[in-house]
This record gives structure tokens, C-alpha cells and sequence, in this order.
């Protein structure tokens, strides 16, 4: 039986993973939340409904101070930490840079601190695809394409890969970084585009889409259960590959992509569509709506396909899916 620490448990993404890997796993979980962020109590409840809540440990702590003797005396013997942890909202970042740079950065030291003390099997690092910037129209990120973040979330993100990259080629920390597309699902944000998509039809507002008549924004758009299979098949079936001079140079790192591209405006005609409103919408320039604003995002999936992985549901269905679960439970709009 595997013990994990699992940052970011109390957030959108993490808490779906901590769900996926309860229902697939018999692995013990330690949490680390910190209830200051965007993290909240009910994600870590609807996560445990009909689970073994027995398997999950709850610490409150906050990532930016380093862990005391007790903390860690409290995680115990960890086989695998996951950092799913960060602050995560490009518009935010953009009003406060500070704020997400020095949390993201100052999260992802300690917890590799921890790693370099305790040696886990895997430290496994969960990043973006924004770090590679902009992809110009037909050409998808491969992994390790060149990093040229946007904003200052991006940046603080790349920050992290740094910081662990240079931890396992200097500690040989086992790491493994993913860079994943655009999430949704249950229990998101409505500052995130779908979850905001959804919140303004069920208000009966208008919504802002970033593009112009000729070029709209586009993702390749997952569902977090969807990435959190990834990330399992990921654990389940490599090796973390270690430093070694003149034949491994760089850690293990996997593309988690979307089955579909879908530009921005498809997205909100989509939305609109399965809840039966009439969109109401206004184009606006990508870099006068928000600077660092990139138009479109994409990475190339080839190498996690050939692992095995494939994504368990299809866009299709966990739209529809999700859209179905928010109006039942409005109050996460």
C-alpha cells in the first residue's frame, strides 16, 4: 500500500484526482490545505462521499512555510508526492504577479526540500501548457519545446518546473513533470472560462469572448477526471528516470491533452446550446481584454498515447455532464 502526499487537495483539480485515485487505488493520502487560497472544505467532501474516509489524512498548512519536525513526523513515510498545488488564474496573476510568483515558487522549494530529506519514489510536478507560450496555428507543443510563459501565472508555473528539474539533477529527486490543457468539471471556479460560460447563461448576462472576427481563441479542453486518469497511468506504468551524465539529461515529462480543439466562441455556442439560452456576446481583442492574453494554446499528446492512455470520457459526454451537475447544484456558479 502506497502512502501520497497530495498537495492542492482542497482545489478544483486536486480534489478530483484525490477522488480518482481513492476509487482506483488502496493508496493512503495526506493533505496539506491551507484554506487560504481557493481551496475549500465541500471539494474534499463531495470527494469522499461512498470513499473510505479513512484513507485520508487532513493537515492544515500552509505550502509557503516549511514543514516542522512535527508536520512531517504527522505525513509519515510518503511514497509519491503529487504537487498539484498553485495559485492558478491568468486575469489574477496579471492583477497581482507578486502573489502568485512568490507562492507558486516558494510552494514548489519546499515541497522539493521535502523530497530531497524523505526521498519519495516520485515527485511528480503538475504544470501547464501556458509555460510554452503561444502555439501558432498548426503547430502543437511537443514536450520540452521551448519555455516562453506570457503572463505572470505561466511564469510562476515555469518557476516550478525549474526549480524541480534542478532538484533532480543536483539531489536526484525522482521527478516526472506533466503539462496539462484547459480543466473543467464539477466544482470549478466560475472565474475559469466554462465554469464563467455557465454561470453568465444560467444569469442571463452577456459574455465576453477573446478574439476578433477573424481570429477567435481556441484550447484543447479536458475534463479533470479525464487528466487525473493521466496522471495515474503516468504513476502506474513509468519510472521516474534519474540524472545520469552524458545519456539522461532531462527528468520524464508527459503532455496531458484534450481529445478536441474548440475555439472559444464554438465553446460558448456549445454551453449555450446544452442549457437551452440565447448567447448573448461581445468580441474583444485578445491583448485589449487582458495583456499576456495568449489566442491559442496547444500541446501534442503523441508520446503519453503511445504509454497506453486514453481518455476515459469523451468531450462530448463530460460537457454535457458537467453543465447537467452545475445546474443541480447552482451554487457553485
Amino acid at each position: 500500500m502506497k502512502r501520497v502526499l497530495l498537495t492542492g487537495a482542497s482545489g478544483f483539480f486536486g480534489s478530483h484526482l484525490l477522488r480518482h485515485l481513492l476509487a482506483n487505488t488502496d493508496w493512503q493520502f495526506v493533505c496539506p490545505c491551507s484554506w487560504t487560497h481557493k481551496g475549500t472544505p465541500e471539494r474534499i467532501e463531495l470527494s469522499l462521499v461512498d470513499m473510505d474516509k479513512s484513507r485520508v489524512t487532513i493537515i492544515t498548512h500552509d505550502l509557503v512555510s516549511p514543514f516542522t519536525d512535527y508536520t512531517k513526523a504527522r505525513f509519515g513515510k510518503i511514497d509519491y508526492i503529487l504537487n498539484i498545488a498553485a495559485n492558478s488564474h491568468v486575469n489574477r496573476s496579471i492583477d497581482f504577479p507578486g502573489e502568485f510568483v512568490v507562492n507558486n515558487t516558494l510552494l514548489a522549494y519546499n515541497l522539493l526540500e521535502l523530497a530531497r530529506e524523505i526521498k519519495p519514489k516520485l515527485f511528480l510536478q503538475f504544470s501547464t501548457d501556458e509555460v510554452y507560450g503561444a502555439a501558432p496555428s498548426g503547430i502543437n507543443h511537443k514536450e520540452w519545446s521551448p519555455i516562453v510563459p506570457s503572463n505572470p501565472y505561466s511564469a510562476s508555473k515555469a518557476c516550478q518546473e525549474a526549480i524541480a528539474i534542478s532538484y533532480w539533477r543536483t539531489y536526484n529527486v525522482p521527478v516526472i513533470i506533466t503539462n496539462t490543457m484547459n480543466l473543467f468539471g464539477e466544482t470549478q471556479d466560475p472565474e475559469k472560462y466554462i465554469a464563467q460560460l455557465i454561470s453568465k447563461l444560467y444569469k442571463g448576462e452577456s459574455i465576453t469572448v477573446h478574439g476578433s472576427e477573424k481570429i477567435i481563441g481556441s484550447r484543447f479542453y479536458l475534463h479533470a477526471r479525464n487528466a487525473a486518469s493521466a496522471v495515474l497511468h503516468i504513476i502506474s506504468n513509468t519510472t521516474p528516470s534519474l540524472y545520469n551524465e552524458g545519456e539522461t539529461l532531462l527528468p520524464d515529462r508527459y503532455n496531458i491533452v484534450g481529445d478536441v480543439e474548440i475555439d472559444n466562441l464554438q465553446m460558448a455556442k456549445i454551453i449555450a446550446n446544452i442549457m437551452q439560452k440565447e448567447l448573448k456576446y461581445t468580441l474583444v481583442e485578445f491583448h485589449k481584454g487582458r495583456p499576456g492574453h495568449d489566442a491559442r494554446y496547444a500541446l501534442d499528446g503523441e508520446k503519453l498515447r503511445k504509454t497506453g492512455w486514453e481518455s476515459p470520457m469523451s468531450f462530448e459526454d463530460s460537457i454535457k455532464n458537467y453543465v447537467a451537475w452545475t445546474l443541480k447544484n447552482p451554487e457553485w456558479l
